[in-house]
């Protein structure tokens, strides 16, 4: 029990960290700035420093099941960040997705 508490830990992290790195880049798309600019590169390193994570992650659960937690994660957490900090609309085909990804979080996460 406890190597799957560690697992879904660390794909925690690596989730928010990830989402992180995704609010910046988000921001250097949305204001036009270069590939080279300070914003897309602290995204980029953000996004490399979630591998550290990353690594542990699986050093405890399933590549399965850690890849299912982490994109349910990220998948509701940039949904809500979209649609509130950025004003994006969620259609019906988000939201089924939404429901898919917590069905399959259920379905893979088998605790021994």
């Amino acid at each position: 029990m406890l190597q799957i508490t560690y697992g879904f830990g660390f794909t925690f992290v690596t989730a928010l960290v990830v989402i992180a790195g995704d609010v910046v880049l988000k921001l250097a798309a949305d204001g036009n700035k270069s590939v080279w600019s300070g914003l897309v590169l602290s995204g980029c390193a953000i996004y490399a420093a979630s591998a550290i994570f990353w690594l542990y992650a699986m050093r405890h659960v399933t590549l399965a099941q850690a890849g299912v937690a982490y994109s349910m994660l990220t998948l509701l957490a940039l949904c809500v960040i979209g649609a509130v900090w950025f004003d994006e609309r969620l259609y019906a085909r988000e939201y089924l997705g939404i429901l898919c990804a917590l069905a399959a979080m259920v379905l893979l996460a088998r605790v021994a």
